[in-house]
């Protein structure tokens, strides 16, 4: 019995979808004959639930989940295509499945996210992937994390890896020990506020857990 879970997030930790998450919003805002905004303005929000991004992107809230619906159809088409594994994450899933169960928490799609996944080829390597749609209440509440724990083996060695304050605090909710990475969308002076460990990708925060 492996006696460590490590979960990881996905955005920013070991894909980058950026170019699929952009085009997919520049489609979404263009099919209501709506000015699309700028890329900085929305990768800072990338790590937050879809419609939390397009209500802060201005979207009226009443008809926010008619964006998003257009985002997914557009972003399920090219997702697999325009999403690569961050440099050194193939080998930190590798390093982390020799001796933790593995699972994602993440606020994208669950569904998509799968197939994201196991078109990569790298799905059958995690136990548990909990996405938007699992949940009430994404990150940072503690509930996507206590959630795939309830599906995981009860170990006391928990651990959470991921790119930004919202990956930090619901591992803090949890009672989850954290690390940041560098690697996405919070820079290291962001991720310093939230976490006491913050390195620069998977495999250096896998690393650090291996040897404890």
């Amino acid at each position: 019995m492996k006696s460590k879970i490590i979960l990881f997030d996905l955005d920013g930790t070991l894909i980058d979808s950026t170019e699929a998450i952009l085009e997919s919003f520049e489609m979404a805002f263009k099919s209501f004959g709506v000015n699309v905004p700028s890329q900085e303005d929305i990768k800072e929000l990338i790590g937050y639930p879809l419609d939390y991004m397009f209500e802060h992107l201005g979207v009226s809230s009443d008809v926010v989940w008619d964006y998003v619906d257009a985002y997914k159809q557009h972003y399920r088409t090219i997702s697999c295509q325009k999403t690569i594994l961050l440099p050194n994450a193939l080998q930190s899933i590798e390093l982390a499945s020799s001796f933790a169960i593995l699972g994602i928490v993440t606020t994208k799609t669950a569904l998509y996210s799968k197939e994201m996944l196991e078109y990569m080829g790298v799905m059958h390597y995690f136990d548990v992937l909990i996405g938007r749609e699992d949940v009430t209440n994404p990150k940072p509440h503690p509930e996507p994390i206590q959630k795939a724990l309830k599906l995981l083996p009860k170990v006391s060695d928990i651990w959470m890896i991921g790119d930004t304050c919202m990956d930090m605090l619901c591992a803090k909710e949890c009672c989850v020990k954290a690390i940041g990475v560098t690697s996405g969308y919070a820079s290291c002076k962001e991720l310093i506020k939230c976490s006491d460990i913050v390195v620069e990708d998977t495999l250096k925060a896998v690393t650090h857990i291996s040897t404890l």
